[in-house]
């Protein structure tokens, strides 16, 4: 028998690292559904626009050198052909950002004859962006309103996943397991006299904080589960209440235990063959 001469019952409270893990991933999940979100209602849409744009810089720069290799190219001309223009976006108003007012038509700096002369598209897009605050980089390529509505779906999991991590934290920071003169109860709130306890597995008790009782009473056959690393914690500042409890059921205990140290020598001994005489 074990010795306890700790003051019962012996309370296991969720710990600290239960806490602080949900928190964690809680954390992450919500950063997670906010950067898809964005993604979904605007960013991927005003990525859109972004492109389109930029490619559109491109095009008026193709045309200015096409209308000046034709002859004839003047300021006044250019500026009418530019007045008369306008940035080619798809159909699908989908993938356009909400605000975005159609036809758009090109910016002013494409009207300027002067501008465009030294034909440096790139030079006027950065110049241009830079006063729009828009991205200087856009996409490779447009985002599809498929790949918006991937944005939504995956958003959604995140705000499931968190539902479901809330309710975890919920209802585990609500339960707790107790030990006393007769017996354990459970975090599921199930008592267990130690007389109904018939096996103890220790095996996962030093390297995770687990550990599995088999029991048999009125109700029948069972098995607790004691999570030591969520319920009491090994803190020494706070006295390690889960070894405290392991410690009051191993002196109450009187069936099987099982663990490694007890394999291991079983399966020495097993192994050892017998001397011939």
């Amino acid at each position: 028998m074990i010795p306890v001469r700790n003051q019962l019952p012996i309370v296991c409270k969720p710990t600290r690292w239960f806490v602080s893990r949900v928190l964690l991933i809680l954390l992450m999940l919500v950063v997670f559904a906010v950067l898809f979100f964005i993604d979904g209602s605007k960013g991927y849409r005003e990525k859109n626009m972004v492109f389109f744009l930029h490619r559109n810089f491109q095009i008026a720069n193709e045309q200015f050198a096409a209308m000046k290799a034709g002859g004839g190219l003047t300021p006044e001309s250019w500026r009418e052909h530019a007045a008369n223009q306008s940035v080619k976006f798809p159909d699908d108003r989908s993938t356009l950002p909400a605000n975005l007012k159609l036809p758009m038509p090109w910016p002013a700096v494409l009207h300027d004859y002067d501008r465009m002369l030294p034909m440096q598209w790139n030079k006027l897009w950065l110049d241009y962006s830079g006063k729009e605050g828009l991205s200087s980089n856009p996409p490779e390529q447009p985002y599809d309103a498929g790949k918006i509505h991937e944005q939504w779906v995956v958003f959604w999991i995140c705000v499931g996943l968190c539902l479901i991590a809330i309710f975890i934290f919920l209802r585990t920071m609500s339960r707790r397991i107790e030990g006393d003169e007769d017996g354990v109860r459970s975090q599921q709130g199930k008592k267990v006299s130690y007389a109904a306890m018939k096996r103890l597995d220790l095996r996962k008790w030093a390297s995770k904080g687990l550990a599995f009782i088999d029991y048999e009473d009125e109700s029948g056959h069972g098995k607790m589960r004691l999570d030591g690393l969520t319920y009491g914690g090994f803190d020494l500042a706070k006295d390690e209440p889960a070894e405290r409890l392991m410690k009051l059921i191993r002196s109450k205990f009187s069936g099987e235990i099982v663990d490694y140290a007890v394999a291991s020598e079983s399966t020495d001994l097993a192994d050892k063959k017998p001397e011939n005489s």
